[in-house]
């Protein structure tokens, strides 16, 4: 632990540990030591590392919300306040030195200024409430009923870590994590390829919005859609898709515009799940839902692999979306992040001079309150709107489906992928009227991930062009041009690939693969930029570092499991 942790976190650690210890005990004394010649344990230890985290940090919130937040700052040495002033720029690896200013005060923390402050977790929420939870978490639970849903709290929890930790960068320089990784060896020019390539064989797939084509279809034609109603789906589909142009054009921030869009999508998805689930679902569905929540390292025989890795990695953001929620931090104005710009939108927005290089701080005392005082807006912004929110939206419909879809029902209909929830609800309640409204929230659903994940490529691969270039006046020239130069670029390889004989759900499939490979990625490169670029005083504790490493090893050994048919499915198309 760093000195000037606060006591509140120190006992949050040592609950976090103790719970992790006792559950993974208590389970050997029940079963014997046989259990740990069992995969079913050792995969079960993510199961408690879960828990363990969720628990360590109640107590955290506990202790601080009682009064026991106050750090144990040291003081600073005359000589070493008069060297941290004479310092005015920074070396960083391959990209030029950071300048050192001052870390901006935090808003006071009120609940009015929580909701003005935060907002990229609530983007990063509407952009995760989509295929995983609509579409994938279903068809797992159709298919191997309640078992796998342990698997939903593991991946939330890993990924909440994994975000925070970008995150941490972007607070300390105004930058994405992807300029930090640019700034490590070998140098930007192959980390700029290196990422894109990565964001683009994830992110290009217009699944999602090939998917809210389907519910649309259903809705026009009144039935389940087949293999006959591909060129209308398509066409639904690319006017969706190219809808996305109008929505990101207008505003002062796109950012700004995307939070607007998405919390109102977010709120009305919840309210109509809460609903449905509320209204329909009996004692015996919740209960079977809580078991498969809590029996941590049940693993049934005969997975579908490619299915199970495209489940888990997509539950919650999934692979380059987790690095992008660093370039809404920073458009948001979090941290170090508002005194480097932003990325306005073409209509509304103005000019901006956005900051290729970010600008750092010196842990100074009062850079530190001021840096404590951030860590609250985000704590708030990723762990209770992003965190529960992703868990709400991907237990809810897995509740829906174990209480209206029969066990063992595989999702074989790729066409009608995103009508299954509306279908055996109406055959369930008899409530003709269910049928439309089922539908349309699952295209808004689904749409909301197409929007999220059309802005985070866009904006990623905006950010490394940016930070990439060295032309001399660059710095002068208009950011808005590269970021819809890059867009027009991605809309039409999704329509091409809208065009393409490829059915919806393997496009979904094809992507949220991708996403486990780039997680494992991501992952490591982030716990590597931290640990060489941030002061010792802010670096992440140990603790957060070895739940990194865990996670980027859990999301690794998915997609092994997955690789061998995921190149069967790919191999037509390359």
């Amino acid at each position: 632990m760093h000195s000037f942790q606060a006591p509140s976190q120190k006992y949050g650690v040592l609950a976090a540990i103790t719970v992790f210890l006792a559950g993974s005990m208590a389970q050997v004394f029940q079963e014997g030591v046989s259990i740990l010649q069992q995969p079913r344990f050792w995969y079960g230890l993510y199961g408690w590392l879960a828990v363990a985290i969720v628990v360590g940090y109640l107590v955290y919130l506990g202790l601080s919300i009682s009064g026991l937040s106050k750090s144990s700052s040291p003081k600073i040495s005359n000589e070493e306040q008069t060297e941290l002033t004479n310092t005015t720029t920074i070396s960083a690896g391959e990209l030029p030195p950071w300048e050192v200013g001052e870390l901006p005060a935090p808003p006071t923390f009120t609940w009015r200024n929580i909701l003005t402050t935060i907002g990229p977790g609530a983007i990063l929420l509407g952009t995760s409430i989509g295929s995983s939870e609509w579409l994938l978490g279903p068809a797992v639970t159709a298919r191997y009923g309640g078992f796998l849903l342990w698997l939903i709290p593991v991946s939330i929890v890993l990924q909440a870590i994994i975000n925070t930790e970008s995150i941490r960068y972007t607070m300390y320089t105004g930058e994405p994590i992807y300029t930090g990784f640019m700034r490590t060896a070998p140098g930007p020019q192959f980390w700029s390829f290196f990422y894109i390539t990565l964001a683009f064989l994830q992110l290009s797939w217009p699944g999602w919005v090939s998917a809210a084509a389907t519910a649309l279809t259903a809705v026009f034609i009144g039935a389940v859609p087949g293999p006959e109603n591909a060129y209308l789906i398509k066409i639904f589909g690319l006017g969706w898709f190219l809808s996305i142009g109008v929505v990101i054009i207008f505003g002062d921030k796109i950012e700004r515009t995307l939070e607007k869009i998405e919390w109102f999508l977010v709120v009305t998805i919840l309210l109509f799940l809460v609903l449905i689930v509320s209204i329909y679902t009996d004692g015996e569905t919740y209960s079977r839902a809580a078991t498969g929540l809590t029996n941590f390292g049940t693993i049934t025989p005969g997975l579908d692999w490619l299915l199970i890795c495209a489940f888990v990695s997509d539950a919650g953001a999934g692979g380059v979306i987790n690095g992008v929620i660093s370039n809404w931090y920073r458009d948001k104005g979090m941290g170090m992040g508002s005194v480097v710009g932003y990325i306005p939108a073409i209509v509304g927005g103005r000019k901006l001079s956005l900051m290729r290089t970010g600008q750092v701080f010196l842990p100074t005392p009062e850079n530190k309150r001021h840096w404590r005082g951030w860590w609250k807006f985000v704590d708030v912004d990723q762990y209770l709107v992003w965190g529960i929110g992703c868990f709400v939206g991907m237990v809810l419909p897995a509740i829906m489906t174990l209480q209206f879809i029969p066990f063992g029902t595989e999702f074989a209909n790729q066409f009608g992928i995103a009508v299954y929830q509306a279908q055996y609800i109406v055959l369930a309640t008899g409530h003709q009227f269910l049928w439309n409204i089922t539908l349309l929230i699952g295209f808004w659903i689904l749409f909301s991930t197409q929007l999220g994940v059309t802005d985070a490529f866009v904006r990623m691969v905006t950010d490394i062009v940016w930070a990439n270039s060295n032309t001399e006046d660059w710095q002068e020239s208009d950011i808005r041009f590269i970021y819809y130069g890059v867009f027009l670029v991605f809309s039409l390889a999704g329509t091409l690939i809208l065009f393409l004989d490829v059915k919806p759900l393997l496009l979904i499939l094809l992507g949220a693969n991708m996403a486990g490979l780039n997680m494992t990625i991501i992952s490591l490169h982030t716990l590597y930029v931290n640990r060489k670029f941030l002061p010792a005083e802010l670096k992440p504790p140990l603790w957060r570092e070895i739940v990194v490493v865990l996670g980027a090893i859990f999301y690794g050994f998915l997609f092994y499991k997955a690789a061998p048919e995921l190149f069967n499915q790919l191999f037509p198309f390359v």
